[in-house]
Parts: structure tokens; sequence; C-alpha cells
């Protein structure tokens, strides 16, 4: 079981709450599930994701993966949160150390 944090705004009107993007591994059939009241195109950002790790020559893990966007109240929309997503796995799956991404906000498709 591992877990990563990483931290992102959102964009409601001229605000930028944060978002905390956390991603947990863990035993069991290899899934991916994002969850957090995410739109569709956040939902769809699973397959964006895992494609980007492969061509950037990363390791998507075969684990059982959990996205929390949170707080979960909050609207999340487009592609914003894919390097947060992202970077998240790779820390979570030891690929990068995570104490590097507690200083820094990440957004980005």
């Amino acid at each position: 079981m591992s877990l990563a944090l990483v931290h992102s705004r959102a964009r409601v009107g001229v605000h930028a709450p944060e978002v905390r993007v956390e991603v947990h591994l863990s035993g069991g059939l290899p899934s991916t599930q994002i969850v957090g009241l995410p739109e569709a195109a956040v939902r769809e950002s699973r397959e964006r994701v895992r494609a980007a790790l492969l061509c950037a020559q990363f390791e998507f893990p075969a684990r059982r993966i959990t996205i929390n966007l949170a707080p979960a109240d909050l609207p999340k929309e487009g592609g914003r949160f894919d390097l947060p997503i992202a970077l998240g796995i790779l820390a979570a799956s030891g690929q990068i150390d995570r104490q590097t991404l507690a200083d820094y906000e990440f957004l980005g498709e």
C-alpha cells in the first residue's frame, strides 16, 4: 500500500481553491478509479495519463489505483489535473521522490 499527495488548484470563476490529488496504490486487480465528483473530462484523464507515462518510458503500475480529488464538493473540470495525477502515480509507485512534490503545486494536461 502506497499513498502520494500532490497539490493543485481548481478554477471556480476568478478563484483558484486548492485541490489535493491523493493517489493510493494497493493490491488487487489492476484498475484505475477517480473519485471526488469529477466531470467526464477528468474521468477520461486516466487514459491520457496512462498513455503519457508509457510514452515517457515510465512504468504504469499494474495495481489497483485510486485517485481522490479532494475536496469532493468542489467542481473539477477539464484536463488540468492530468499532470498532478501522473506525478502522484509516479510518486506512489516510487518512480520519483514524493518529498520533492510537497512544496509545489501542479496543474496541466
